[in-house]
Formats: C-alpha cells, sequence, structure tokens
C-alpha cells in the first residue's frame, strides 16, 4: 500500500498550519516563562478542556486499545477506565485548589507545601526526575507508536517518521510555547475524532467485515464484547476490574491522570483564567476521555480480529514491520491500511498530530520543570524572563532527542504502560492526602519515592531472575503500592514535619477543608496567631464526585449498549446519564469557585 497525492497533500497542509501557528504567537510566548509556559495564565475552560483530551490522545493511545481489546476483549480497558475516578477527585476537590496556589509547575508546589532543605531537594528531584527520566519514558511510548504508524501505514522507516514529525513538533513547541500548542491541540482534536468515526463507518462496512451486526457475531468478536470481564473467573475479574478500582487509581501515578492533579493536566489549570474556567476545563476533560472518543478506537479494534485474528496474520499482511514492533498494537494501523485515498490522508494525518500534540505538550511541561524548577531555582536565580525563555528553548530540543531516541528502542505500548503504572506505584495517596493533611511531609514523598523505585526495579529486573513465584503484572503493582505505602506512612511519623510558618501559611493561602489540619489551627491560635478554620465544602465536592463518575460511566455504558442492540439496558443508562448531568448541572450553582 502506498499512499495518493491526496493523502500527503492533506498531511502537508497539516504540517504547514502547525509551523505557522507556532510562528504566530512566538513573539508573545518569548516575552515572559507565564507566557512560554502558561499562555500568560487566561485560557479559557473549553479550549483548555478540548487540550487536556487531544494531549490524551497519542499516536499510542489507539494502538494501547486495540492491544487490550484483542487479548482481554473490551473490557480489559477498565485498566485505563478506572482512572475516570482520579478525574473527577481532581475536577470537583483539587483543580481549584491547584490554581489557588498559583505556582508555575507543580513542582514548584513541594516549596510552597513543605520546608527546609527536603523541600528544596524534593523540589530539585522531581524536576530531574518528571523532566528528564519519567517524562522521556512517556514520549518514547508515544514515539514507539509513531514508529509503527510509520512503518505500517506511510511506509517508511521508523526513524524517519520520528525525524519529520518530531522536527515539525520541536519547531513550533519551541517557538509558540504553550499557546501554540493549545491552539493546534484544538484542531488536532476536531480532525482525530472526523478522522477516526469516518474510518470506524469505512471500516465497518468492508467486505470482510460486512457490517456493525456481523461483526458483533462474528466468532471471533462474540466473546470480547463484554463491558465486565467474567465474574464467575477471578483469574479474569481480579486484574481486570478489582486491582484499576481498588488500588490503581489511587496509588499509581500515570501521565493525565494524577492522583489529586498534576503534570500537564495541572499545568493547563494553571493557565485557566481563574478557578472556575479551571474546574471547567477538567470536567469536559474527563467527560471527552472517557465517554466520547473511546467507541471508534475499540470497533475497529474488534473488526481487527476478524481481518488479521492472528499476530501471524499481521506479520503476513506486513512482512517489512520490524519483528521487534510487532504485537496486537499494530493492528490499529493495520486496519487503516484498508481505507481509500483521501480518508487515509485524513486519518494519517489525525494520528501524526496526536502524536504531535502528546510530543509537545510533553516538550513543554519537561522544560518548564527544569527551567523554573532546576535551572532558575538552584543554578540561575537572577536570569532574566528573556534568559529563561531561551533556556525552555533548549530543554525543549533536549528532552525530544531522549523521548524520540527511546521510541526506537521500546516493542509495544502495553509495555511502557505497566513500566509507567509499576514506577508510581504507591505514591498516589501522598498526592491526594498532602492537601487535608498537615502531618505529611518532604520526607514522606522522599522515602515514597526511593521505595518505589527500589520495589519497582526489583520486580522489573530481579524478581523474576531468582527463581522466585511467577507474578503477573497487576500482582506486581498491588504489591508495590501497598509496600510503598505503608513504607510512607511509617516515615510520615518519624520524620521532623514541616515548620508552622510554611504550614500557616499554605493553609491560608489555599484554603483547605476538612479536619486534617486542626492540629496546626490549635497551635496558631494558642500563640495569638488567628486562624479561621475553612469550611470548605468537602462533602458536597465528595458528591458531585461520585454522581460524576456515575454519570460518565453511564454514558460510556450506554454508548456501548447501543452500539451492541442491547436496547433496554441502553434506554436505562441513558436516563441514568440524563439525571447525573442534571444533578450537576444543579450542584454547579452551589460550588464556591474564586
Amino acid at each position: 500500500m502506498t499512499l495518493s497525492t491526496l493523502d500527503w497533500s492533506i498531511m502537508g497542509l497539516y504540517f504547514l498550519f502547525v509551523l505557522i501557528v507556532g510562528l504566530m504567537v512566538s513573539r508573545k510566548a518569548g516575552d515572559s516563562v507565564d507566557d512560554f509556559f502558561l499562555s500568560g495564565r487566561n485560557m479559557t475552560w473549553w479550549l483548555l478542556g478540548v487540550s487536556m483530551v487531544a494531549t490524551t490522545f497519542s499516536a499510542d493511545t489507539p494502538n494501547l486499545v486495540a492491544d487490550l481489546v484483542r487479548q482481554n476483549g473490551v473490557s480489559g480497558n477498565w485498566g485505563w477506565w478506572s482512572f475516570l475516578l482520579t478525574g473527577m477527585l481532581t475536577v470537583f476537590v483539587y483543580a481549584k485548589l491547584w490554581r489557588r496556589s498559583n505556582v508555575l509547575t507543580d513542582v514548584e508546589f513541594y516549596e510552597l507545601r513543605y520546608s527546609g532543605k527536603e523541600a528544596a531537594f524534593l523540589r530539585g528531584f522531581r524536576a530531574l526526575y518528571l523532566g528528564l527520566v519519567f517524562n522521556v519514558v512517556v514520549m518514547g511510548a508515544v514515539s514507539l507508536a509513531a514508529v509503527k504508524f510509520g512503518e505500517v501505514v506511510l511506509g517508511m522507516p521508523g526513524w524517519l517518521t520520528l525525524l519529520i514529525a518530531g522536527s515539525i513538533t520541536v519547531a513550533y513547541s519551541t517557538f509558540g510555547g504553550l499557546k501554540a500548542v493549545i491552539i493546534t491541540d484544538f484542531v488536532q482534536f476536531v480532525v482525530a475524532m472526523i478522522g477516526s468515526i469516518w474510518a470506524c463507518i469505512y471500516i465497518l462496512n468492508l467486505e470482510e467485515v460486512g457490517g456493525l451486526t456481523n461483526l458483533i457475531q462474528h466468532e471471533n468478536v462474540v466473546d470480547k464484547l463484554s463491558l465486565l470481564p467474567d465474574l464467575n473467573n477471578p483469574n479474569a475479574w481480579v486484574p481486570v476490574l478489582l486491582v484499576p478500582l481498588a488500588v490503581q487509581w489511587w496509588a499509581s501515578y500515570y501521565p493525565g491522570s494524577e492522583p489529586g492533579g498534576g503534570g500537564y493536566i495541572a499545568q493547563r489549570m494553571f493557565s485557566a483564567k481563574d478557578e472556575k474556567n479551571a474546574v471547567g476545563a477538567t470536567l469536559l476533560y474527563n467527560a471527552a476521555h472517557y465517554a466520547l472518543r473511546p467507541w471508534p478506537w475499540i470497533i475497529i479494534a474488534l473488526a481487527s480480529l476478524v481481518v488479521f485474528p492472528e499476530i501471524s496474520d499481521l506479520k503476513t499482511a506486513f512482512p517489512n514491520l520490524s519483528d521487534d514492533k510487532l504485537g496486537h498494537d499494530v493492528a490499529y494501523p493495520a486496519m487503516l491500511t484498508k481505507l481509500p485515498s483521501g480518508l487515509l490522508g485524513l486519518v494519517a494525518a489525525s494520528l501524526v498530530a496526536a502524536f504531535m500534540s502528546t510530543m509537545s505538550t510533553q516538550l513543554n511541561l519537561g522544560a518548564s520543570y527544569l527551567v523554573n524548577d532546576f535551572y532558575q531555582r538552584f543554578y540561575k536565580p537572577e536570569a532574566t524572563q528573556g534568559e529563561l525563555v531561551w533556556a525552555g528553548r533548549l530543554f525543549t530540543v533536549v528532552s525530544a532527542f531522549l523521548g524520540l531516541g527511546l521510541g526506537l528502542y521500546l516493542t509495544s505500548a502495553s509495555q511502557a504502560f505497566d513500566l509507567l503504572l509499576l514506577l508510581g506505584a504507591g505514591t498516589g495517596l501522598i498526592y491526594i492526602l498532602r492537601w487535608f493533611w498537615w502531618r505529611i511531609n518532604a520526607m514522606t514523598e522522599i522515602v515514597a519515592m526511593v521505595a518505589s523505585l527500589i520495589i519497582a526495579s526489583y520486580f522489573t529486573f530481579i524478581h523474576d531472575g531468582l527463581g522466585m513465584l511467577p507474578m503477573e503484572g497487576w500482582q506486581k503493582t498491588v504489591t508495590g503500592a501497598l509496600l510503598t505505602t505503608i513504607i510512607w506512612i511509617i516515615a510520615t511519623y518519624y520524620t521532623r514535619p514541616t515548620d508552622d510558618a510554611t504550614l500557616r501559611k499554605f493553609y491560608r493561602l489555599i484554603k483547605p477543608g476538612g479536619n486534617g489540619w486542626n492540629a496546626v489551627l490549635d497551635k496558631a491560635n494558642a500563640e495569638g496567631d488567628t486562624m479561621q478554620k475553612e469550611q470548605g465544602q468537602l462533602p458536597l465536592e465528595l458528591f458531585c464526585f461520585f454522581i460524576g463518575c456515575i454519570t460518565v460511566y453511564s454514558a460510556l455504558f450506554a454508548t456501548g449498549n447501543w452500539i451492541y442492540g442491547n436496547t433496554t439496558p441502553a434506554i436505562i443508562l441513558t436516563g441514568v446519564t440524563g439525571i447525573g448531568t442534571f444533578i450537576l448541572f444543579r450542584a454547579w450553582g452551589s460550588l464556591q469557585h474564586e
């Protein structure tokens, strides 16, 4: 298969567009670090929300969905559907707190919340870790998908795909900063949704597939359709459903779904013009990410089981595909080769755009850590705004080189997904509690990071080689999360708390609710430093979190049941979605936003 002139023209027009956007906003982006990394803190909720969704739709996302569906059925998606819980918690509890902090990055938060050399060390270490390690792994996973897409769909070597798309991404990210990223994200999301839905409809009508009815009745597909795993088989439902809902969503630090918010989600909240826009952006993101977008990917993945039922079929169809890149996740780009000229160009442009969207966000985010939380904080505090912007541009290029290079060495989307989950296992609860419990300190986080890294390294590189009892990936994640959590809780009580002045300043600025700060308030008032307890709205916020999860899950499963032709449950779930939406709309007016 070769792309037509029309296909290449469509892709070329998109490349030209993003370059023009980068150049148009480059002058304003160079004024200050706030302009370069936060777009002047003046963005509206709908633009930020769409940008979050576009960033999360990276080129590897449909590949990952295809991998999960082909191996575990539709219910295999609970591995990432479970992150809706932390997403909704961020919407109704943490979004306004983050916006209230007025920091430039979520790493700067450490010296706002904690004190002493430990806080400074934590800020510097996390800046390097997130900017040069964690962020590079994320970009590596995204680059891997671009490599497979290039080899299967574009018919070019993976390194050449990365060179072309990566160079353009670096160009507009370097010149335009976050504003260029957000504007191009909006267009990318529109193109991606049109492309994925149109491609889904075309693939359903392929002669090999024979329409939606034939697809869901096909012998290769019928046992893959359930939205829930087999509840009579613990080996099926425990890792797929129980672990994600009971442990994974709060225990693991995963890009875009950080417990309590963080990473590029926090960056978008910092960019909002006020708290209300920060909350609205995260709500739009979670609704669109989980309820609106997954089904075209899922249907194409199911169709691939008819066209390419085994990996060997993929190898036969694409003999030039590198052996180390061959896996179930290749099925998605393989199905795209069935598209006609024009539509193939549109879908190809949308997936390249998805790659560029995620890469540009990670590049800007990583550079913000390295500039704000390492270079300026520890190396050159007196640097001018212009110097800091140019440092950000330099770090953008360096990060791109590392992330793109890693993509050539990874082999599967699920491999990167599991690695990221394991690296952050056990640290997530800290990010949820540190806003509401004064006793958590910098050493809590340092100990948790070290413990998580040691445990993850043990399970990844040592455990199996010692001849120990074999463990599944989910067992390693749960064990790592529990061990890390126990270790950091013990460390919290045996290490020095944050100093009183820092705690009081933080409380007055953030205004968290709950009773976790009572000890700080009592001591301050006893010393004559009058502090009023913030009543907050935590009960109402948690109620909205609960209703929000039910509403989005109902919308997701209603869509699935309509597709499957299950009319009665589809009607019921649609009704639940409507009722939940009405309740959230009424509650919105009672939520206080500054």
